[in-house]
């Protein structure tokens, strides 16, 4: 009795194993939204059958809800209310979900993650205002109200600050999230296989269109003269999770000779000067893989492997520096990203 059930189940498995490595025709929309680009391709469904107008413009709602949630861009938006200190700024389940996951990530990377470097960020150059006279008295008095550890959200929503030159910045994890948001929203209409991309981050799920995982290639920072990225390192085959990618030698400047890069460290309150130039990172929704990837950016690879030792489920592929290479960097990655790296 026991053998049948074992080869009923192996017969219904391998079944199963066929209708899913079927190919399928696929939809694709793709624009531009927060000031970068964005492409979704996904399996046509009954459903979703001469409806791609309509699908289209409702992921399009689901952009401006998200920009009016957590733009920092956007004056009118949740997460800028919260900014300026107002009494009626309420938070949506868009941005309390941000700000939890954000909490969370901080406590686990030992403050390494920061939703509240915003001041920081536009000292520095890289946020919603102009860049300010940068100086040593001028880091150490924000880092006196950058810390996650100053900001609590309670039930109805409002967000409670210890300073109230705390401001909240969400770019590190928004595009990510919004990956998720589209995905869940594809599911929710039935869709079984798709792919989701902002800005390079990602959220899939199921097959490609030819029935097989999906694979997506890594960067490596090899600058020409425009500053144009060049080449693929490794090639990813995933049929389910997040991906989202951070790097310094994507958004930086040049001043007075020196580079500096859009990560800011919040414990030094400086753009971060360590070893890894891209963090690529896998984990189960694309809202977790945004924030640490840049996390790690922060940690530097060695504290970042003692965390993804103790946490199975996160998988990242790192490209450091490397002076005795050819090209300057190497390439390392945890050991669970074997599975999923295409040889």
């Amino acid at each position: 009795m026991r053998k049948s059930i074992i080869w009923f189940v192996f017969v219904f498995t391998l079944n199963t194993l066929a209708i899913k490595a079927q190919s399928y025709k696929a939809c694709t929309f793709e624009g531009e939204v927060f000031n970068t680009t964005y492409h979704i391709t996904f399996e046509e469904t009954l459903a979703s059958k001469g409806q791609n107008a309509n699908w289209h413009d409702s992921i399009r709602k689901l952009f401006k809800d998200f920009d009016y949630s957590l733009s920092m861009f956007n004056p009118e938006s949740i997460i800028s209310a919260m900014n300026k200190n107002s009494q009626d700024a309420r938070a949506n389940h868009y941005v309390r979900n941000v700000i939890e996951k954000s909490l969370e990530v901080s406590r686990r990377t030992s403050g390494a993650f920061d939703i509240t470097v915003a001041p920081l960020v536009n000292l520095w150059g890289f946020g919603f205002k102009n860049k300010e006279n940068v100086t040593p008295e001028a880091v150490d008095s924000i880092l006196q109200f950058v810390g996650c550890n100053k900001i609590r959200l309670d039930r109805k929503g409002r967000l409670h600050k210890k300073d109230p030159r705390i401001q909240l910045d969400a770019s590190s994890i928004a595009k990510g999230y919004m990956c998720d948001i589209v995905g869940d929203w594809l599911k929710s209409k039935g869709v079984a296989n798709y792919m989701v991309e902002i800005g390079g981050e990602i959220a899939l799920h199921g097959n490609n269109p030819k029935g097989t995982a999906w694979k997506v290639g890594i960067n490596v920072p090899e600058e020409d003269y425009l500053q144009r990225i060049n080449g693929i390192g490794g090639i990813l085959k995933l049929n389910d999770g997040g991906i989202a990618t951070s790097g310094n030698y994507r958004n930086f400047y040049y001043h007075d000779g020196k580079r500096y890069a859009h990560t800011i460290d919040p414990t030094t309150g400086c753009p971060v000067q360590k070893d890894i130039l891209s963090s690529t990172v896998i984990a189960p929704d694309c809202i977790t893989a945004d924030a640490y990837a840049t996390a790690f950016m922060v940690m530097g690879y060695e504290r970042a492997f003692d965390l993804l030792d103790k946490n199975p489920s996160i998988l990242a592929y790192f490209i450091i520096t490397d002076e005795n290479s050819e090209n300057g960097y190497k390439v390392i990655f945890s050991e669970g990203l074997k599975k999923v790296l295409d040889k």
